[in-house]
Formats: C-alpha cells, structure tokens, sequence
C-alpha cells in the first residue's frame, strides 16, 4: 500500500547535450514502499535519467521534488545527503576490504577520544551495525568482518544494496543490480529488493531482464527514445506486452 503522495518525482523532466535530446518531458513519480520498473531499449534515456535523479547531472528543463518540496542537486553528495543511494551496474566494491568496512566506506567511524582524533577507526562498532544493517533486509553473509573477495556474484551485489540501504532514508536507485547473477543469485538479490521496499523505501529498478521486472515491480515505466511512453501498474503487463512496448510494436 503506497501513500497519495509522491516520495519523489520527476515532472517534466527533459536534457539535452548540445542537439541532441536525451530525455524529453518525463513525468516519473515514485512512493514510499513502492517498487517502480524503469526500462528501455539502450539509448532510450534510463540512464540519463538516473544521473538527473541521482544528481549526477542537472536536466535542462523541469523540476524534480522530494516529499513534496522541489529540489536541484548540484551534486551527487546532495542527493546522497537528501537519503538518495544510487549503486550503478559497477558496485564499487572494495574486494580486499571487509563486508562493514565496504558498507562504511567513505563514512567511516572514529573511536572516541585522543585515539579518534589520530584517525583510529571504530571498527567493532562498525562490524556490528553493518551486521544489523545487512539482516535488517534479509542479508545473510558469512561474517560482517570477512573480506569481499571471498563472497560469492550474489553476495557481493547483496552486500552493496545493504550499503545502500544502510545509508539511504528515502529512495534506492538500483541499477541492472542482476545482471551477469545466476537464477538461484538472482533470486536472493530479488528477495532483497522486496525486503527493502517492506521497509518503506522507494525503489527504482532498472533492468533488460525481464522477468526479474515483472516479478519485483509494482510499477513499470517505459522509456523509448527519451520520451516515457508507459506508466502503468505491472499487473497490465506480460512478458510479450512489455517487451513490445518497449520496442514499439504495441502501441501506448
């Protein structure tokens, strides 16, 4: 059940680089405890979409609101500051690090007193609240304190959507997060999203696999040469219904 209003939205949202249009009026509005489909052909504009979104990039018309209110990000630290996490097709793992250091990185936590202020890291501390985090949405690693380069494809994406969720308040950004996973992978990083969108976030998943969108989305929106040019529940999509409104053969 999704509140009335919009966690966040897109409202007329169009970019161009130079000639070229890469997105022309897009209307996208995303709620809390909502998962929305964003999917495309490539060069349909998902992608420069996400950046806009994620405040990669600033669009060339149109407003963007969060709860309500407008917002322009000059940065993607502001959207992050705002409890936006975007985690892209190249996770950004650290391999040799450890699962909380890489759910930490970038934000870590000092010990407090003299010991801190000479740049020792809380890491007890750490290991403990990435442990929270990552079982708070069904993650299941071996160890918060084990290296990530000894996780498995599936773990490894498992632990960077629990990063994301540890530091996001509002909106995940998820982008192909089952590409190049096996089903049984897949199925786990599937269940994660579901568990994610429980806790009240709101959820953008962009991907070409499909089944995987019908499966986990509320919401499917259709991008097509940078215009969106479907916005319906996933219940009014098949396979073959999707698919060819993405490439056009059914018409909006």
């Amino acid at each position: 059940m999704t509140s009335q209003t919009p966690i966040y939205e897109a409202r007329n949202i169009s970019k161009s680089y130079g000639s070229v249009d890469a997105l022309v009026g897009v209307n996208l509005k995303i709620h809390a405890g909502e998962v929305v489909g964003l999917v495309g052909d490539n060069g349909a504009g998902k992608s420069t979409l996400v950046k806009c979104l994620s405040g990669a990039h600033q669009p060339t018309s149109g407003q963007m609101l969060l709860d309500g209110k407008e917002v322009e990000w000059k940065t993607p630290h502001e959207a992050i500051e705002a409890g936006i996490e975007t985690l892209y097709q190249e996770s950004g793992l650290a391999p040799d690090l450890s699962v909380s250091s890489n759910v930490f990185l970038g934000r870590e936590e000092l010990v407090k007193g003299p010991l801190g202020r000479l740049g020792f890291l809380a890491q007890k501390s750490m290991d403990k609240k990435a442990h929270e985090d990552l079982e708070r949405v069904g993650i299941a690693v071996p160890a918060s304190n084990r290296a990530v380069s000894q996780l498995s494809g599936g773990q490894r994406q498992a632990v960077a959507i629990g990063r994301a969720v540890s530091w996001a308040s509002k909106i995940i950004i998820l982008d192909e997060p089952t590409n190049h996973l096996g089903a049984r992978q897949a199925g786990e990083v599937l269940n994660i999203i579901e568990r994610v969108k429980s806790e009240g976030f709101g959820v953008i998943f962009i991907s070409h696999t499909l089944p995987h969108v019908l499966q986990v989305t509320d919401r499917v929106a259709v991008l097509r040469l940078g215009r969106l040019v479907a916005d319906k529940p996933t219940s009014e999509f098949n396979s073959e219904t999707l698919l060819g409104t993405i490439t056009g053969l059914i018409g909006e």
